[in-house]
This record gives C-alpha cells, structure tokens and sequence, in this order.
C-alpha cells in the first residue's frame, strides 16, 4: 500500500483529492495538512511514501517543505500539485528535490499514475509546464533578492524590511533596486508582481 500525506489548504479540494486517491486500491491518505508548517512535523510522524504537496499555502510555502523533506524524510518522494503551473515554480521545485509538477485542471488518473511513478523513482512532469520552463530560462534573482522581494509583498516599509531581516536599509535598497532592474520593472511592486507571474518568489 502506497502511503500519501496530503498537503492542500482548500477544504473542498483536499476532501475530493482524498476521496479519489482512496479510491485507488494500492493507495492510502494516512495525513493531510491544511499548513506549509505541518508538512514536515506530520510527515516525520507518519513516515508516507509520497507527499503530495501544494505550492501555496498558510505558513510556508510547498516548495521549502519539500526542500526539507528531502533532507530529514529522505524515503518520502515529494509530488507537487498545483494550481499555478509557472515555469519558476516547476524549477523551483526541481531544486528543491520534488520528484514530480503536476497541475491540478490534470485528470485524477494522471494523479494516481503520477504517484506509483514518482515512488518507482521516475521523475513527473507536466509535459506543457516543462517546455514553457525551458524556454523560459532561470530565476535571474539571487536568494537574498528574493528573500527582501518576498518581505516587500505587504508593502512593508524600506526600514520593516530591514529590521525583519536583519540587513541595514542601504542593503535592502540595494537588493530591491537589483530585483526591479532584473525584472525589468519601474518600482518594488511592480517587481514583486512580475517575480510572483514568473513563479519565481
């Protein structure tokens, strides 16, 4: 039997995604999570075989607990399922140890398959998602770039930012100017929008 954990926020979506794994005879939804910050502490708890984790969600994002599962549950093979199917996100996830980007409007046939694949070691991708990612090329923004970027969603102030992060204000300006000439914007919210449709904050 296949052990999944289930990372999605959305009630209704959580319920139907394990419903119809449950429906599958070698399959089984042993956890599911509503959070980012549940997806490791209930995956070390209940040891899945594949977490099937969404990008999105209250905490902390899919893609940093999959970066950490593959550090501390190294056995569990990590399968995003999305709604937002951005090449960013797809390299992203890449890096961060994800066996599989799938996009959630895909048949729950293709999700099952997906899973018995993902835990046989083959790697799963989106086929339309991977060629928009080629061509798309990488995240020009650095970690740090991204970081301050990511601070700056809530329209936090130039001296917020730096406080939270611990850099001095002259560091964050830097950071924010060097995000908005890459992203080729006029100002840090234009930046964070462009950064965002990319899939790379």
């Amino acid at each position: 039997m296949i052990k999944v954990l289930l990372a999605e926020d959305q009630g209704m979506m959580r319920g139907a995604l394990a419903l119809l794994l449950g429906l599958e005879e070698d399959i089984e939804v042993v956890a599911q999570v509503t959070t980012g910050d549940a997806i490791v502490p209930t995956a070390l708890e209940a040891e899945p075989d594949v977490a099937l984790l969404d990008i999105e969600l209250p905490g902390r994002s899919g893609l940093d607990a999959a970066a950490d599962l593959r550090t501390r549950l190294p056995a569990c093979a990590v399968l995003i399922l999305t709604t937002f199917g951005r090449p960013g996100y797809l390299r992203r996830a890449m890096e961060s140890g994800a066996a599989g980007f799938l996009v959630k409007d895909g048949p729950v046939e293709e999700l099952a398959g997906a899973i018995r694949r993902v835990l046989a070691g083959e790697r799963v991708i989106d086929p339309e998602l991977a060629a928009a990612a080629l061509s798309a090329g990488p995240n020009p923004l650095t970690a740090r770039e991204r970081e301050v970027l990511a601070a700056a969603v809530d329209g936090s102030t130039v001296a917020d930012i730096a406080a939270r992060l611990h850099l001095s204000p002259a560091t964050v300006r830097n950071y924010l100017s060097a995000a908005i000439g890459k992203t080729g914007t006029r100002n840090r919210m234009e930046a964070v929008r462009a950064a965002r449709q990319n899939g790379w904050l």
